[in-house]
């Protein structure tokens, strides 16, 4: 299947960086602040066309109210094709100064595979503790790759 988009020439086959971008525009006018995620199935969907076609690793986050719904999405951190430095220390700060109750934190592997490092459940419970220090909670962590894989679905959160 093809997707066209208009041309000066009338209509062209669109690009994959083409699709993306509208994907990531439907999906940006659909999750605008205030709207609630109410599955884990809903929230993959969502980081899934965020994240899927990084070239680099970043460390996001969706800051949530207490009926968790959308105040903001949030990319904290930028790495390389198979890294990056997250500090808890400003997750916390970033999460306070968004008046958050709940978040959830996300990042691509670029190479597809989604499968958690150790480093990756290593920071999960670090982020897990800062956080609980000042009462928001750490709903789930997930790995997005050509699948999702949720940290809190594999009992480490």
């Amino acid at each position: 299947m093809n997707l066209y988009v208009r041309s000066a020439n009338g209509y062209r086959v669109a690009s994959v960086d083409e699709v993306v971008s509208a994907a990531k525009r439907a999906i940006n006018r659909k999750y605008r602040r205030g709207q609630a995620f109410t599955s884990p199935k809903v929230v993959e969907d969502y980081l899934r066309v965020k994240l899927s076609y990084e070239d680099n690793e970043k460390f996001v986050a969706l800051w949530l109210d207490g009926r968790h719904r959308l105040i903001a999405y949030e990319e904290l951190f930028q790495g390389t094709i198979d890294g990056t430095s997250v500090y808890p220390r400003v997750v916390v700060q970033k999460a306070i100064a968004h008046n958050a109750a709940a978040v959830i934190v996300a990042h691509p592997h670029p190479s597809g595979v989604a499968e958690p490092s150790a480093a990756d459940e290593n920071i999960t419970r670090r982020l897990k503790q800062a956080l609980e220090l000042v009462d928001i909670r750490l709903l789930d962590h997930i790995v997005v790759g050509k699948q999702c894989v949720s940290l809190a679905a594999r009992g480490l959160l």
